[in-house]
């Protein structure tokens, strides 16, 4: 029986995916939240109008021991807590983090934090370009799942794949989840370029500048190039770049039309973009796009000012 621990919209969409496939536990953080789910067969909070099969069991509390895969969707800022109180149980099984970013107080990814916290078990990424509402309809979807070992990869590849949703299968874990950290940044600075009205050339500027930002920093702590060109990478920076869906880019376009956004809906792309410029100013790498990102998320530049800093930057050879 697989477990999804987070009941959030992605958390929800896997488990319904998988439960075509056999019966999986949902784990819920609120009680509240998981008794009316279980009762009432739907997900209003988070996914509402997809139905839960009978396959799923929503549960709240202590999480189930067990040795059959656990996937971690929640997000990026909460995980290391929930593993420290809840390692115990977690330690027999497979780990496979469904998050994307980089934790503010460690600077660790989640495969990471999983290491730090339970060193013992064997730990993944499942990430790429997908939007939760399209995996709970069973719409078409490629994600990568990445892990170190080859063996332990094909496994959870096999047990995780459903006939929509394709995983294929990598031995770069540092690569794919730095992949889904930095485009949530990027996304960010797309949408206040959208939202400030600054025009489609503008964005694909951007985004192209953006993803060269990401093949600098990401060789820096480990990464291989070719993983950032894939699903992990290039995929999900183009899905969220350029799609409402993505809260990434909602958030941005709030912040390019001078608009105040829901505090109840995780930006994942906020922090991380605090805790990606403190890296790389660590390590010497000029990331411009992802320092206008924290500024404007800080308030301390308008989209305009951000645009005006960049463009004013000294002319130079592209070099990607």
């Amino acid at each position: 029986m697989t477990l999804v621990c987070g009941a959030g919209a992605f958390g929800t969409a896997l488990a319904v995916a998988l439960a075509r496939s056999g019966p999986v536990t949902l784990w819920a953080r609120d009680a509240g939240h998981a008794a009316a789910m279980q009762a009432r067969r739907v997900n209003d909070r988070r996914l509402p109008g997809i139905a839960l099969p009978e396959a799923i069991t929503v549960i709240s509390g202590q999480v189930p021991g067990g040795d059959a895969p656990c996937l971690l969707a929640m997000p990026m800022q909460v995980l290391g807590g929930f593993l420290e109180a809840h390692r115990a149980a977690l330690g027999a099984r497979a780990l496979v983090a469904c998050c994307k970013g980089m934790d503010l107080a460690t600077g660790l990814g989640p495969t990471g934090l999983i290491a730090r916290s339970c060193p013992d078990t064997t730990s993944a990424i499942l990430t790429g370009p997908s939007f939760a509402r399209d995996i709970a309809l069973g719409l078409p979807t490629a994600l990568t799942l990445a892990c170190g070992g080859e063996a332990v990869g094909a496994a959870l590849q096999a047990a995780l794949s459903t006939p929509t949703l394709r995983l294929y299968r990598s031995t770069d874990p540092v690569g794919a989840e730095l992949g889904g950290a930095l485009k949530n940044v990027i996304a960010i600075g797309c949408g206040a370029v959208m939202g400030a009205g600054l025009g489609e050339s503008a964005r694909a500027a951007l985004m192209t500048r953006g993803f060269a930002e990401m093949n600098r920093l990401a060789p820096a702590l480990g990464a291989r190039p070719e993983t950032l060109a894939g699903l992990s990478g290039f995929g999900d920076l183009a899905l969220t770049c350029t799609s409402a869906q993505s809260r990434n880019y909602r958030y941005g376009e709030s912040l390019g039309r001078g608009e105040d956004f829901d505090p109840a809906i995780t930006v994942e792309g906020a922090a991380t973009a605090r805790a990606v410029l403190a890296r790389a100013r660590a390590l010497g790498i000029d990331m411009p796009v992802t320092a206008a990102v924290v500024a404007l998320v800080a308030g301390e530049l308008r989209v305009a000012e951000a645009m005006d800093m960049l463009l004013s930057r000294p002319l130079k050879e592209e070099r990607c």
